[in-house]
């Protein structure tokens, strides 16, 4: 079911249009990753979902109402990070946390229950009596994302949440952001691709204002140059050639012979159709005996620069 809706949204600043006629849907329990490069439109589409900006054209819809009349209301559903993460480096995350709280008008037991499920969710139980301004980069995200959940959201929008940690963070913060997606529908928007991989099952790629891109992450990469790759690894005779026959196969190469009769291949293929049900087709009316056969795993990289330098739309 449909959370959020962004129908032909448009913003622009002056005469530069940063966000052009966007349109997309996100279904709840996704998490679904935000990329494009340096100036594209990402932060100023996420500050409209937030209310921060409003649409000089089209409508986006939280939960089937126009954000232009659930105003208050949506706010209370949706949690946001953005990418400065703004902290008041002199309180103890304690007393952040409350102060949170009570903006977000939980009082009493109710901020106490949900302030427990926050630090307990983010695991900042053992800087929670420690001044903000003391704590790690990586703790001081954390507790950002402490904040953006404390009143359960079903929405949580972050913004470069992993900016500036080290490896070990990135990590530690992609496991929390792939533990809360279980809870809640997450727009995580990153420059560093292989957050996408680990923690999305959705993209979409914006460049110059316009969406590029939308789909499933494996899908997307595996199409990327609209070419795919299959390994196949079998034992029998006149490999090569009979799966250079195939319709839709560019090329065959062979990258080893384990054995006499056997041999493993890489297919070069069209990406409009999966071809590995063909495959195995072959090698049972061949007689083969098939020991590997899989679809290699693309490069989203190499997705984000045809998208993104080429111009191109998937």
């Amino acid at each position: 079911m449909t959370l959020l809706q962004l129908d032909n949204v448009t913003k622009r600043f002056g005469g530069v249009t940063a966000v052009d006629a966007i349109s997309c849907t996100i279904d709840r329990g996704e998490v679904v990753g935000f990329l494009g490069p340096n100036g594209a439109g990402k932060s100023t589409t996420m500050r409209m979902i937030t209310q921060y900006h409003d649409p000089d054209g089209g409508r986006i819809l939280f939960d089937g109402t126009p954000l232009s009349e659930a105003g208050r209301e949506a706010k209370r559903r949706l949690g946001y990070l953005p990418e400065n993460n703004p902290l008041y480096p002199d309180m103890l995350v304690e007393e952040y946390l409350a102060f949170i709280g009570r903006l977000r008008d939980l009082r009493g037991a109710a901020l106490g229950s949900a302030t427990d499920e926050a630090v307990a969710a983010t695991g900042v139980a053992a800087v929670y009596r420690r001044p903000i301004g003391e704590l790690s980069k990586g703790f001081r995200q954390r507790v950002g994302l402490a904040a953006a959940i404390l009143h359960r959201p079903d929405l949580l929008v972050l913004d470069e949440p992993t900016e500036g940690l080290d490896p070990n963070q990135r990590v530690e913060i992609r496991r929390l952001i792939t533990q809360l997606g279980r809870d809640r529908t997450v727009l995580l928007s990153t420059h560093i691709l292989p957050e996408v991989q680990h923690t999305c099952t959705r993209l979409l790629i914006i460049n110059q204002g316009r969406l590029a891109a939308d789909g499933p992450v494996g899908d997307l990469i595996s199409r990327a140059g609209g070419r795919v790759q299959i390994t196949v690894e079998v034992e029998g005779g006149d490999v090569v050639a009979r799966l250079e026959a195939i319709p839709g196969v560019e090329s065959v190469a062979v990258q080893s012979t384990p054995a006499e009769t056997r041999v493993r291949v890489r297919l070069t293929a069209v990406a409009d159709r999966d071809l590995r049900p063909e495959v195995y087709r072959l090698a049972r009316e061949a007689g083969w005996t098939l020991y590997e056969l899989h679809l290699e795993a693309g490069s989203l990289e190499d997705l984000f620069r045809q998208l993104t330098v080429t111009g191109e739309a998937a």
